[in-house]
């Protein structure tokens, strides 16, 4: 008798309880929420009436978030501010999540970063970002290191996520000595980068830029199809010797290619669209898991792909919910 496939649920269930770290650029997301009904008389600009503020995490920590609605274990490593926000997001936010904190430096001489947007009637009407995007000290570099090595040494890692938004955390020294460690621990790596290191993550198992990203940091021109796709994957193993090359294409879906130079591009569902916002992050965050619990690469693919589709239907950052994946995942495969 031939063996029946996973339920969906069954292959959710194989990306539970994975000890995740993540490293990389935390921020809050910070939503003023109020309604619009009239224009300013002072200038042609909606009048947004306050009704609330919300706070989220954001970054990196969003990543830690979208873990733990997946049934892992995040353990985040970062940089925050020695300051309000900084002091909220680690005796608050991430506490209310069941995140530990343990890996978050505070910094005397950076803030955390924070991204406020002013929403009316559910739409984004401006945002205002405060942040450092210097590189770290020295001595904030060697005490994310140490904490860094302490959680590889004292936890059972599965998988290592960097989550580069250029803030400043992962420097290239930062990058090569975890990749370096992980390797020699037998750690699967994966990487959501930007422009400033792209190149520096040399040895990565999975690299996850988005079209755009790719195409301001490759010598050639870029199309969304497969022989252009397999020509840019080619050319990242060449640069950086990784595994596996995914690449985001927006409404397109994601490309996804294997160890022999040979992708795939994997068509996204149609969505009504809210948000973009946070989509990469629960992108990586479904693709880490699938590479630490030994998923093939077309599973891999095709959840990344639905649960970054599912959170852009949501105004804000938001994490995957498992439930809507497993059933659109069940959906699809019938």
């Amino acid at each position: 008798m031939q063996n029946q496939p996973d339920t969906a649920q069954a292959v959710l269930a194989k990306l539970k309880n994975q000890e995740v770290l993540i490293i990389g650029d935390v921020m809050l997301d910070r939503y003023l929420m109020g309604s619009v009904s009239r224009i300013s008389p002072e200038a042609p600009v909606p009048v947004v009436l306050y009704q609330q503020t919300e706070d989220r995490l954001g970054g990196a920590a969003n990543v830690a978030l979208n873990i733990k609605a997946l049934g892992g274990i995040p353990l985040l490593c970062t940089i925050a501010g020695k300051d309000v926000e900084g002091a909220q997001l680690v005796d608050h936010i991430l506490p209310q999540y069941g995140i530990e904190s343990v890996g978050v430096v505070l910094s005397d001489v950076r803030c955390t970063t924070v991204k406020t947007r002013v929403l009316g009637n559910n739409q984004q009407m401006l945002r205002i970002d405060r942040e450092d995007v210097h590189p770290l000290t020295s001595e904030e570099s060697a005490d994310l290191l140490t904490r860094v090595d302490h959680l590889l040494t004292t936890r059972n890692i599965r998988v290592i996520i960097f989550q580069d938004y250029n803030k400043g955390v992962l420097s290239a020294e930062v990058i090569t000595t975890i990749i370096g460690w992980a390797k020699k621990r037998g750690i699967p790596t994966a990487v959501d980068p930007k422009k400033a290191n792209f190149f520096a993550y040399v040895g990565v198992d999975l690299f996850k830029p988005n079209l755009k990203e790719i195409r301001d940091s490759a010598p050639f021109s870029i199309q969304p199809t497969l022989e252009s796709l397999d020509q840019a994957a080619a050319f990242l193993r060449d640069r950086l010797q990784n595994r596996f090359t995914m690449i985001t294409l927006s409404e397109k879906g994601l490309y996804l290619d294997d160890e022999s130079d040979r992708g795939c591009i994997y068509p996204t569902e149609a969505r009504n669209v809210a948000d973009v916002s946070g989509a990469g992050d629960t992108v990586i965050s479904i693709a880490a898991l699938g590479l630490g619990a030994g998923l093939d690469l077309p599973t891999i693919a095709v959840l990344s792909n639905l649960a970054g589709g599912q959170v852009c239907e949501f105004a804000g950052v938001v994490p995957v919910q498992p439930d809507l994946l497993a059933a659109e995942f069940e959906k699809m495969r019938n």
